[in-house]
């Protein structure tokens, strides 16, 4: 059985086992990426910098891969980071009976994206914490590295995906102001969200994580779509209902002629959170949930050095 086969025979509840599979199966096509010369041995390394001192350099490494890294220690926490989830009812699309590694909707690709990265910090001894927000302020939990740490937040996560009652609205703005009050040090924090808001609580929710900013925390936004339906807009040519998962308006029509109107304007939408992310010196990182992991822990590993 391939590591693809193992994934989808395995239920997303058992979450500490899937992120596992799905980091190592990052790790082994690794050489496709900006990181080539990483080998499953970075989880106990960092990339020297110069200036630090040579007495830690692993020279057996350094013949492997022709760079250089310094070995990590089991008291060494050099980072903290810190995950927050969208859990409004929007993040449930699309439908799924069953979630697996190719059938995720959006809360399950955000969850298991988490529990992955939770498996490379747990491996490096960094400090990890969760908030969860949806129309209230569900979760926080501080960073920190200890296993019982760990294996909570896992079973939050577990809650949360199987959750079938998500709630229909948020108000991202509020919980982020509040999720930064909360934050006293420095950190790196991601938030993975599917940013279907009003244009009004765009403008809000970039003040909150403006906030973050002024915190001198390092951000990044995940942006969660299903690129085939939400982006492209590919629908057959029968008469569709559309429902708004939150309001539960609807609409029926041919999706057909309204796609070329529909892909203008979230192009537009698009071009304007990004411009706000770089006005605001936010990493913006589009993912699409029908693809791997890959866009995820490549982000990390970029705002890792940073620490």
């Amino acid at each position: 059985m391939n590591l693809k086969d193992n994934l989808n025979a395995q239920p997303l509840l058992n979450l500490e086992l899937l992120a596992k599979q799905v980091v190592e199966g990052f790790i082994s096509g690794i050489h496709k990426s900006p990181f080539h010369g990483f080998s499953a041995e970075f989880a106990e390394h960092k990339i020297y910098n110069k200036g630090e001192s040579t007495k830690h350099i692993d020279w057996k490494l350094f013949a492997k891969t022709d760079k250089l890294y310094t070995k990590r220690y089991e008291e060494e926490t050099n980072l903290r980071c810190h995950m927050i989830l969208d859990n409004s009812a929007s993040m449930y699309y699309p439908e799924t009976k069953k979630l697996d590694v190719n059938n995720l909707n959006k809360i399950g690709f955000g969850v298991l994206a988490i529990a992955g990265l939770m498996n490379i910090l747990k491996k490096q001894r960094d400090a990890v914490g969760l908030s969860i927000y949806s129309d209230a302020y569900n979760y926080y939990v501080s960073e920190k590295s200890s296993e019982r740490h760990h294996q909570m937040l896992l079973a939050k996560l577990t809650e949360v995906v199987t959750d079938k009652n998500p709630a229909q609205k948020t108000k991202t703005y509020t919980y982020l102001h509040q999720i930064a009050e909360k934050m006293h040090r420095r950190s790196l924090v991601f938030l993975f969200t599917d940013m279907f808001q009003t244009e009004e609580e765009d403008i809000k929710l970039f003040e909150a994580l403006q906030h973050l900013k002024y915190n001198k925390h390092e951000v990044v936004l995940f942006h969660l779509l299903d690129k085939e339906k939400e982006h492209f807009f590919n629908f057959d040519d029968a008469p569709k209902r559309f429902v708004d998962v939150e309001t539960k308006q609807e609409i029926d029509l041919y999706a057909e002629n309204v796609k070329e109107a529909y892909q203008k304007e979230l192009t537009n939408y698009l071009s304007d959170i990004k411009l706000k992310c770089a006005q605001y010196k936010i990493k913006y990182v589009g993912v699409d949930i029908a693809k791997n992991f890959a866009s995820v822990f490549n982000t990390y590993m970029v705002e890792r050095q940073k620490f």
